[in-house]
């Protein structure tokens, strides 16, 4: 989910029982600065194995210009409490998507 556009409903995801965590393969370092610059509260967890981005999927060959090289497809992934994924959004538009996993959260 795009963060910025989530910030203002933190709580109502919290009071959803639900807790949202941004991944990258970026260090902590990188991920410290992107989210002094951008102003975000969002937690991002470091992957730079790529373990659990290969786990999910969304480690995936993509390509521009011809020429093909491997990176993160940007998608959501609602995770139950059990641990097992819920519902999954790839290719994430951000118009009313934080809407949409909210409603996909509280029918869990």
């Amino acid at each position: 989910m795009h963060s910025r556009r989530k910030e203002g409903r933190w709580p109502i995801f919290e009071a959803a029982n639900t807790v949202i965590l941004g991944v990258s393969a970026d260090p902590v370092k990188a991920q410290d600065k992107f989210k002094a610059k951008h102003q975000l509260d969002l937690p991002l967890a470091s992957d730079e194995d790529k373990a659990m981005l290969e786990a999910y999927g969304v480690w995936v060959e993509k390509s521009m210009y011809g020429k093909k090289y491997m990176g993160i497809e940007r998608a959501t992934l609602l995770i139950d409490a059990t641990g097992r994924v819920a519902k999954t959004w790839p290719k994430v538009k951000v118009e009313g998507h934080a809407t949409e996993v909210l409603e996909a959260a509280k029918a869990l």
